[in-house]
């Protein structure tokens, strides 16, 4: 099948798992393949997360699984939506959740539930979305809970 533009699944061009990972409206994608163990933000390196503080947060998934996990995988997020403090727990997520189907997908089951017991321990959020979202504005108040206050005279 010359010419038809498919690609099999065997060969490690197709060996790629795309996964997301959301708080709040933030919405992060990351594209886990087989590389040289580059991890790039909307095509810039992962050191340049603002700000620093929650740029460790980032790093979890790596610090927790290890060097040697990532040094064969290149991964390539992008995200969108949501304030700095969403955006960065959106970008964990999905590159926890990316690496533990990478896992499932061209590894074993045995070692991705190795990962997936060992992100879940230290931080459900790591994999399980937060449902949380704002609770709409009703009419008769400020908020959605908070009320006018009521005057007699």
């Amino acid at each position: 099948m010359e010419g038809t533009g498919l690609v099999s699944s065997t060969s490690p061009i197709a060996e790629r798992v795309q996964c997301f990972g959301r708080k709040k409206t933030a919405v992060a994608v990351a594209l886990v393949k087989a590389g040289s163990g580059q991890i790039r933000l909307n095509g810039c390196p992962i050191t340049t997360v603002k700000p620093d503080i929650l740029r460790v947060k980032v790093y979890e998934p790596m610090l927790l699984l290890g060097k040697k996990r990532f040094a064969k995988l290149d991964v390539r997020l992008r995200v969108k939506g949501g304030g700095y403090t969403s955006q960065v727990y959106a970008l964990r997520q999905a590159i926890a959740k990316g690496i533990v189907a990478y896992y499932q997908k061209f590894v074993d089951e045995a070692s991705k539930k190795e990962l997936k017991d060992l992100l879940m321990a230290y931080d459900r959020s790591l994999i399980v979305a937060d449902p949380r979202r704002c609770e709409p504005k009703k009419f008769g108040g400020r908020s959605a809970r908070a009320r006018f206050q009521k005057s007699y005279r």
